[in-house]
C-alpha cells in the first residue's frame, strides 16, 4: 500500500505546504493527460494513481487509516494546486476526498466496513435522494432500488454515497438519509454529457433492490444540525465540523485554481500580444487592459478572502465544539458562493480581454471558462439561493421553507 500517511507528523501549516507541493509536482502529468481526459469522458487512471501515491486523496480520512486528518482549508488549498493543471482531475479528487468525510460521520462498525479493510477505499455519490427511488422498509434497514445523478468519481470508487428517503404509507417523509453502498451492488449508467467538467465522469449510479442496513446510513436533519454518529469525535475534530458549510466549502477549491491559472496565463501573454485593431502592439501597454487584469486580480483575491474565512470559521467551531448558530452557517455558505461567483466573473474578464484566440480548442482558456461555469451550476453553489437563505438568517425569517443551511 502506498505510504499515504507520510508527513502526517509535520504541523498544519506544513502538512498543507507538503501537500501542496505534491500537487504541484502532478502538474505536468496532469497537463499531459488534460485533453485526454476530456476526450474520454473521465479522469485518466493514471492520475488517479498518482494522486493515490502521493496521499492526495486521503486527506480528509482519519489518522486510523493512514489519512491526514487535515482541516477543510488544506483540502480546498490542494484541490486549488490541481485545477491549475486539470479541472476534472481536482473536480474528482475534490469529492471523493469530501465523500471520505462525509463517511467517517458513520458509527465505528460503518467505517470499519468501507476503510478498515482497505484504507485506500474511494467513495463517490450524490446526496439528493432519487426521484425514481423504490423503498422498503425492513427489519434493519432498507431495501431501496433507484438512480441517482450526478455522481462525480463514481467510475474511480469502491464506495456509493447514495440519499434515500423514508415515507410512510401514505407517503409522507419520515426522513431523508445518506447511505453507503458497495459499488459491486450499484451499475453506473453513462449519462455524462456536458460542455464542461467532461472529465468528471459524473455518470449515474442505477441500484436494484438493495439492501442498506442501518448501520450504514444517517439521518440527513441530524446531520445538518451537527448529530453525528460517529464515535470518534471527541478526538477527532475535523469529524465536528459544521455539515452543510463544509459540502458547500469544497466546491469553491477547483475555482480558485482556475482562476488563478486563467490570470497567470493572461499576464504572461500580455507581452507578446496586440490589441488588434488598436496601436498597441502589446497588450500589456494598454490602460484598458491594465485596468481590466487590476479588475480580475482583485475578484480572485475576493474570492480567496472569503474562502479562508469560511475555511477558518469551520474548524475554529470543530475545534472548540461549538456547532455554529443558522446565522453563521448561513452566513458560511454566502461565502462560499460569492467567491464561486468572483472566480467565474474574474474568468469571463480574462477571457474577454485576452481576445478571441481565448475560445480556440487550442487555448487552455476556454477549458477554464467552461469547467468553471459548469462547476458553479452545483445546487449548493448557486448564489441566488444562498444569498436567500443568509437574508433570511439576517432578517429572523423561517429557514424551513429554504434548502438546507
Amino acid at each position: 500500500m502506498p505510504d499515504t500517511n507520510t508527513g502526517a507528523s509535520l504541523d498544519e501549516t506544513e502538512l498543507r505546504t507538503e501537500l501542496m507541493n505534491r500537487a504541484r509536482a502532478l502538474h505536468p502529468l496532469f497537463k499531459k493527460n488534460a485533453a485526454q481526459t476530456e476526450k474520454d469522458r473521465r479522469v485518466v487512471e493514471e492520475n488517479i494513481l498518482a494522486m493515490e501515491e502521493a496521499g492526495l486523496l486521503r486527506i480528509m480520512l482519519p489518522k486510523r487509516y493512514g489519512g491526514f486528518e487535515a482541516p477543510v482549508r488544506t483540502h480546498v488549498d490542494v484541490c486549488a494546486v490541481i485545477a491549475e493543471a486539470c479541472p476534472s482531475t481536482s473536480w474528482v479528487m475534490n469529492l471523493i476526498g469530501v465523500c471520505a468525510w462525509f463517511a467517517c460521520l458513520l458509527p465505528g462498525k460503518a467505517q470499519d466496513e468501507i476503510f478498515g479493510a482497505n484504507p485506500l477505499a474511494r467513495v463517490a455519490g450524490v446526496f439528493t435522494p432519487s426521484t425514481q427511488t423504490h423503498r422498503e422498509s425492513v427489519e434493519g434497514g432498507l431495501v431501496v432500488s433507484g438512480k441517482w445523478y450526478y455522481a462525480s468519481g463514481c467510475l474511480h470508487a469502491d464506495w456509493g454515497l447514495i440519499g434515500l428517503s423514508e415515507q410512510d404509507e401514505k407517503g409522507n417523509l419520515i426522513e431523508n438519509y445518506l447511505a453507503y453502498v458497495p459499488m459491486s451492488e450499484l451499475t453506473i449508467e453513462d449519462t455524462w454529457y456536458t460542455v464542461g467538467m467532461r472529465g468528471s465522469g459524473s455518470n449515474c449510479l442505477v441500484g436494484k433492490d438493495i439492501f442498506v442496513p442501518d448501520h450504514r446510513m444517517y439521518p440527513l436533519s441530524a446531520a445538518v444540525n451537527g448529530q453525528y454518529p460517529a464515535e470518534y469525535s471527541g478526538i477527532e475534530s475535523i469529524y465536528r465540523s459544521a455539515f452543510v458549510p463544509l459540502a458547500a466549502l469544497i466546491l469553491v477549491g477547483p475555482q480558485l485554481g482556475m482562476a488563478r491559472a486563467a490570470l497567470e496565463y493572461v499576464i504572461g501573454m500580455a507581452g507578446k500580444r496586440a490589441v488588434t485593431y488598436t496601436v498597441y502592439a502589446r497588450q500589456a501597454d494598454s490602460v484598458t487592459f491594465q485596468t481590466q487584469i487590476a479588475e480580475a486580480a482583485m475578484k480572485i483575491d475576493t474570492a480567496h478572502m472569503h474562502a479562508y474565512r469560511c475555511a477558518d470559521d469551520i474548524q475554529r467551531d470543530a475545534r472548540s465544539g461549538n456547532y455554529p448558530d443558522v446565522k453563521a452557517r448561513a452566513r458560511q455558505r454566502c461565502d462560499v458562493t460569492y467567491a464561486i461567483r468572483q472566480c467565474v466573473e474574474a474568468l469571463s474578464i480574462l477571457m474577454n480581454i485576452h481576445g478571441s484566440g481565448a475560445f480556440a480548442e487550442s487555448s487552455p482558456m476556454q477549458r477554464w471558462w467552461r469547467d468553471a461555469n459548469t462547476a458553479a451550476g452545483h445546487a449548493v453553489a448557486l448564489p441566488m439561493v444562498a444569498s436567500e437563505i443568509y437574508g433570511k438568517a439576517l432578517l429572523g425569517v423561517d429557514t424551513m421553507v429554504t434548502p438546507l443551511v
